[in-house]
């Protein structure tokens, strides 16, 4: 369920990652008195709407998005843990850290919990809606700000995950979002340095490779009998002549899969 937040106490009681599908944008009044923080496909289509509605849009705030797993997902893992979903009194995704636990207590008081790198990377990351993976934007450009995880890495430039103090990238995709971080840092609500962009590509990998491999989940998809998403504005085809030899083994795989699971009765089109 969405959640509408009038006070700061709210805000707080509400900070966290769901990692689960939630329809965000339900029921709200896109007008210049709110702010609307949601996916970047939600932003997105909220702005889509509020430009065609006309006057001026509320303050938009995304976040990097890796895709959203199916609520089966959530369910398998709290029992992985050893608890059953629908005796539970508490769930956190994340939190208590950086990038913090997978955290469930049940209503007999146990308490169970997994690292982020084991119940995202091993578990609900691998269990996401086909539509995610066709995605185009997973970094809220559609957004007035969008905010991202900003990992240590290591020799490879590949992201670590251990518990650390939180640090976040935030980019200001238009000026009110960059006057409203100017905002927030004055008032002491956040502390800014600057940042050159190309330091956040090694530290958010799946982001990178996802954009330049999009056109060949499309092919896929497409030889598999299935409809995709049309983009405007993003050249993506152009990958097919660009984008070498991956590009191609990414049409192959999606392709394979994708014809399996149409032929396969009963099978979700997964």
């Amino acid at each position: 369920m969405p959640v509408t937040i009038t006070s700061r106490r709210q805000a707080l009681a509400s900070a966290g990652s769901r990692y689960a599908p939630v329809a965000a944008l339900d029921g709200v009044e896109l007008d210049a008195s709110t702010a609307v923080v949601a996916k970047p496909c939600e932003v997105a289509a909220a702005r889509a709407l509020s430009d065609d509605q006309g006057g001026e849009s509320p303050v938009m705030l995304s976040f990097f998005c890796a895709g959203t797993p199916s609520q089966k997902a959530t369910d398998s893992l709290v029992r992985k843990i050893g608890l059953e979903p629908d005796e539970l009194t508490r769930l956190k995704y994340r939190g208590d850290g950086w990038p913090g636990f997978f955290t469930a207590t049940d209503t007999a008081g146990k308490t169970a919990a997994l690292s982020y790198s084991e119940s995202w990377g091993s578990h609900l990351g691998r269990d996401l809606q086909m539509r995610c993976k066709l995605c185009v934007d997973g970094t809220g450009e559609a957004a007035d700000i969008a905010v991202g995880d900003f990992w240590d890495t290591d020799e490879n430039g590949y992201p670590l995950f251990a518990e650390q103090d939180g640090e976040s990238v935030a980019i200001a995709r238009t000026q009110r979002g960059h006057q409203l971080l100017l905002q927030a840092a004055e008032s002491g609500a956040v502390v800014l340095e600057e940042l050159d962009l190309d330091l956040v590509v090694p530290v958010q990998p799946l982001q990178v490779k996802r954009r330049r491999t999009l056109a060949g989940r499309l092919l896929g998809r497409r030889l598999a009998g299935y409809q995709v998403p049309k983009y405007q504005d993003y050249e993506i085809w152009s990958q097919l002549l660009v984008g070498g030899l991956v590009i191609w083994k990414t049409a192959a795989g999606t392709f394979l899969r994708s014809f399996k699971s149409r032929v396969k009765a009963g099978s979700p089109d997964r």
